[in-house]
């Protein structure tokens, strides 16, 4: 189960009234784990960037000078996420902001249905309490000490964590099985564990003394009777 992870920065909020994209930024999930397998880069807006967007992500016109603008990476960018679905916090945002990107290259949208918001998923699960990146992080215990201003990767991978926990906290096929190389137990995915029935020998002596004792202790019980009982 491939899935995205993706967040992005930008100039301002409203992609209608000129705000564009500056950062971009995908992490590839496989079984909603993380595979070290990346899409990152700045991008120049081709605008200045405003100082209230500055205090909010860090990053100054200085910092983009001489970035490759959207239309030199969109090709790279949608083949990463190729048809697999997308999970962004508030994503109808980051949604916005790409098709802005994308009409601008002469691209077609993001179809919604690969959309997956992981803020209303938060809703859903905390109703009525903060579901922000760094609140959600604080809750379901993830390290976001690094986190001083936003940054578009850095803000997915930490989506990544708090994703698996929304999602119940446990990776898809996750199974105990035979290391093929020292012979130990490993942790591995999608593979069966191969075992062989080792049943404990019971004396005739003890088998008659646990009997007793059931029926000593449990009254009425359904296993001493038909069709359960091997003896009348």
């Amino acid at each position: 189960m491939r899935q995205v992870i993706l967040d992005t920065e930008t100039t301002g909020l409203d992609p209608l009234h000129g705000d564009r994209v500056i950062e971009v930024a995908a992490v590839e999930l496989v079984n909603l784990l993380p595979t070290g397998n990346v899409f990152h880069r700045l991008v120049d807006p081709e605008r200045d960037i405003p100082a209230e967007a500055t205090r909010i992500h860090g990053f100054t016109n200085a910092d983009l000078q001489g970035k490759p603008r959207f239309a030199t990476i969109v090709e790279e960018f949608i083949a990463f996420l190729g048809d697999s679905p997308v999970i962004a916090h508030n994503a109808p945002f980051d949604f916005g902001f790409l098709d802005a990107e994308l009409r601008r290259c002469g691209a077609p949208p993001l179809d919604r249905s690969r959309m997956i918001d992981s803020l209303a998923l938060a809703k859903l699960r905390y109703p009525g309490m903060p579901n922000s990146l760094d609140a959600l992080c604080r809750r379901l215990g993830v390290d976001n000490s690094m986190r001083a201003a936003h940054n578009a990767i850095l803000d997915c991978r930490l989506l990544a964590q708090v994703y698996l926990e929304l999602m119940g906290g446990k990776q898809p096929g996750f199974e105990l099985a035979a290391s093929q190389a020292g012979g130990a137990d490993a942790l591995t995915m999608g593979e069966s564990v191969a075992w062989t029935p080792r049943p404990i020998p019971v004396s005739d002596d003890q088998a008659g003394s646990h009997q007793a004792f059931l029926r000593a202790k449990v009254k009425d019980a359904l296993w001493l009777k038909p069709p359960f009982a091997t003896e009348a």
